[in-house]
């Protein structure tokens, strides 16, 4: 779901979303003290950490697509799911 949701972001010229990982981008991440100190104990506890406007807003889960909502200004809608071969009443799969 965050995936998608970023994905989203990306053509939304109002707002920039950008995703870090520790392992990929330790640079980042010890760039902000704020964020140095949350996973200086238990990384493990407080990743993911969602940071906007440069505030900390979200420690130990991804934001949920209402939160999202709430961070950005925007509604998200889910994608309409087709049949497909594993939907409907095919009985292919």
């Amino acid at each position: 779901m965050i995936t998608s949701a970023f994905d989203a972001l990306q053509g939304v010229t109002t707002v920039e979303a950008d995703r870090y990982n520790l392992s990929n981008n330790p640079d980042v991440f010890s760039e902000r003290a704020d964020i140095l100190a949350a996973i200086k104990d238990d990384a493990d506890a407080v990743l993911p950490i969602t940071v906007v406007d440069g505030q900390i807003v979200k420690t130990g889960a991804y934001p949920t697509i209402d939160e999202l909502s709430d961070y950005t200004g925007l509604v998200f809608v889910p994608a309409e799911q087709t049949g497909g071969c594993c939907g409907g009443d095919g009985g292919c799969c």
